[in-house]
């Protein structure tokens, strides 16, 4: 006579079946890896309510893609939270600019030198360096160190900050000075996400989380400069995220944009011919103020952009990392980050431009 465990066994369906006999070899494993400890955690199993829209309508999430069985291999007892604990939604937006000793003082005890930090609580799941193009512009540095540190400690992020400072004297190039942070910042650590982050941007929302996605993300989609609505839908400026893989495979920035403008819908037409596509969260999370500042005289505006642009099919593959040329002058840890001072041969390359752009 059959019992009503085998019954029931029998009765069972087939894929039910493989699931449980996984769990319980999962189990096991866990039991004897931990000494008999054994704390189921499902925290693996939750699904990331700031996945963005366009991952969840193409199915590219990687925390959609899991199966129960591939969660259940993962022991995220001592992971952090797939979305950090304590998140509000919006926070102040600190807009004065303490002196660097009082910010010192306010996340010395959080941040160690080089403006690196890390959960102690928790392993992050995110490796994070935020790239800053900066020149001449302290009174913002303090405001954004002011604000990033604050958010980033509590999304749970192991990160660091790198200002890669410009030389004086040379017409400014934003997107090769994000080329330099990414190339000086993956000789420093094994880092698998990098936000390139304009100094005068100010996030609103702590939702907005600094990580990367399956597909590159805009982060700054509403700002306040713009009555917080996206100017247009390619736009990638202002402050973008992308894995070090998916920036290797654009080959970076274009190192030839020289003066304002131009160097973030040439990334836009990259991230696009290397098969990938932009990525945003919702308007009303990726929030941002902008520093009001005059435009600078020495960051003139790039006549040439629009002739680049026009060209950025043909030169992509060999205009970036690929061709990257620079010095560093000074490299120092910073109480709060990481100052990278650099030459980016504004002479040799402006030459070797105009053979190709005679006009530029």
């Amino acid at each position: 006579i059959m019992s009503t465990a085998e019954a029931n066994a029998n009765s069972m369906h087939p894929r039910l079946k493989i699931v449980l006999i996984f769990f319980a070899i999962a189990t096991t494993i866990h039991i004897v890896l931990n000494d008999g400890a054994f704390v189921p955690s499902f925290s693996s199993f939750n699904i990331d309510y700031l996945t963005s829209i366009d991952e969840i309508r193409d199915g590219s999430s990687s925390i959609l893609n899991e199966s129960f069985v591939d969660a259940l291999s993962v022991n995220s007892s001592s992971l952090c939270s797939v979305t950090p604990p304590g998140l509000v939604g919006r926070i102040r937006v600190w807009m004065d600019g303490p002196s660097y000793d009082q910010l010192e003082k306010l996340y010395s005890s959080s941040v160690e030198r080089g403006g690196r930090s890390h959960p102690l609580e928790c392993i992050s799941r995110h490796k994070v360096a935020v790239i800053v193009p900066y020149r001449d512009r302290d009174a913002q540095l303090r405001i954004m160190l002011h604000n990033l540190h604050a958010l980033l400690r509590k999304q749970q992020l192991d990160y660091g900050i790198y200002i890669v400072e410009q030389m004086a004297n040379q017409t400014f190039n934003r997107a090769k000075l994000m080329n330099v942070g990414f190339q000086e910042a993956i000789k420093e650590y094994d880092w698998d996400c990098f936000v390139f982050h304009d100094v005068d941007l100010l996030p609103e929302d702590d939702r907005n989380i600094y990580s990367c996605p399956v597909q590159p993300r805009h982060m700054s989609v509403a700002v306040d400069k713009f009555n917080y609505q996206l100017p247009y839908g390619s736009i990638f400026g202002g402050i973008s995220a992308l894995t070090r893989e998916h920036v290797e495979k654009i080959n970076g920035f274009s190192n030839d944009y020289w003066g304002w403008g131009g160097e973030d819908d040439d990334l836009s037409t990259r991230v696009s011919l290397a098969g990938f596509k932009i990525s945003r969260y919702p308007v009303e999370i990726a929030r941002y103020k902008m520093i009001k500042h005059s435009h600078e005289s020495s960051n003139k505006i790039n006549k040439c952009r629009y002739k680049l642009m026009g060209k950025t099919k043909q030169r992509w593959m060999n205009d970036g990392l690929s061709s990257l040329n620079y010095d560093v002058i000074k490299s120092e840890k910073q109480p709060l980050y990481t100052n990278l001072l650099v030459d980016l041969k504004y002479e040799e390359s402006i030459l070797k431009l105009r053979k190709t752009f005679p006009s530029c």
